[in-house]
């Protein structure tokens, strides 16, 4: 019943039976027969079906949610009796929005110091795809915003808070100067992150409130793609600075506070919310908030202009 569950909550994951196959590593053939199997012991149809998979019925979509709490809870009864045993070891798959890449080592390096048997794989996601991710199981926690759009039923621990600079070259327009406004830095040849993602939703959202809007001349969801193109001096970007200080920029590029406004978005850990965690979770979320303090801490050790005030 259990391995029937997951592959159904794959399938409502992926949309397209062969592809939910694969991610659970069987045939669509058995996947699909296993689906039958669930719907003929539970005597409900689970899945609207034509040529292809076309939704869940009503009754599939409560049986959905029953999945999910079932099979994380039997995930969770496992990992507990394997810490009981072994101690805490294990895998966690963590989905991180591109801005916060960075600043994931900051919460890996000191969690694997406490337990050397936990092992990582790091993905970057849009905020969307963390939180979907997050529902269907496929992650363990992500680094998202917290505080722009709705999260729904998780638990968070904040991290840090982002705010954002135009970064460019000395000797383009407006690099000479110690502040910029996000009406100024609309008029510059831009490279920014594509629509998908939450941070150009941040960007759009405060041009717009400075009556202006945003033409990049070039769009990608890679951050190190922006940082390649503003290297040539010919493009400038918007970005946290933390994410812009993690790839030691040369003494050519400038990093320049944007107000009015001077805003902050809130980053955090999400996991999803349920008592108990599994063990590696909830270790986790204790390691993200050690880490927060720390990682407040240093914020605050910048001025608004974002030079450090101790050395």
């Amino acid at each position: 019943m259990i391995d029937k569950l997951e592959f159904f909550i794959a399938l409502a994951g992926a949309g397209h039976f062969g592809r939910a196959a694969e991610e659970c590593g069987v045939s669509q053939p058995t996947l699909s027969a296993a689906i039958r199997q669930l719907e003929d012991q539970l005597g409900v149809v689970l899945v609207v079906r034509g040529s292809r998979y076309q939704g869940l019925t009503p009754e599939g979509q409560r049986v959905l949610e029953w999945a999910r709490r079932i099979v994380s809870d039997t995930r969770t009864m496992r990992e507990e009796m394997r810490a009981a045993r072994k101690g805490l070891a294990g895998h966690i798959r963590l989905a991180v929005i591109p801005t916060a890449l960075a600043m994931v080592p900051r919460l890996t390096e000191p969690f694997q110091a406490r337990h050397p048997a936990v092992t990582f794989s790091v993905t970057s996601r849009t905020s969307l795809l963390v939180l979907s991710q997050l529902e269907n199981l496929e992650i363990d926690a992500g680094i998202t915003y917290l505080d722009n759009e709705p999260l729904g039923r998780v638990t968070t621990v904040p991290l840090y808070s982002e705010r954002y600079h135009l970064i460019a070259a000395t000797g383009t327009p407006l690099a000479d100067q110690n502040s910029v406004t996000w009406k100024e830095v609309s008029s510059l040849r831009l490279c920014l992150l594509t629509p998908d993602m939450q941070n150009r939703r941040i960007i759009n959202k405060h041009m717009a409130e400075a009556g202006v809007w945003p033409k990049p001349t070039l769009e990608s969801n890679s951050m190190i793609v922006l940082f390649s193109h503003i290297r040539t001096g010919q493009w400038a970007s918007i970005m946290p600075r933390n994410v812009a200080e993690s790839f030691g920029f040369p003494e050519q590029i400038r990093m320049i506070p944007i107000v009015e406004p001077d805003a902050e978005h809130l980053v955090g850990l999400v996991a999803t919310h349920r008592e108990p965690h599994t063990p590696l979770v909830s270790a986790l979320l204790h390691e993200a908030r050690l880490r927060a303090a720390a990682l407040d801490f240093d914020r605050n050790l910048l001025s608004s202009d974002g030079k450090p005030l101790l050395t």
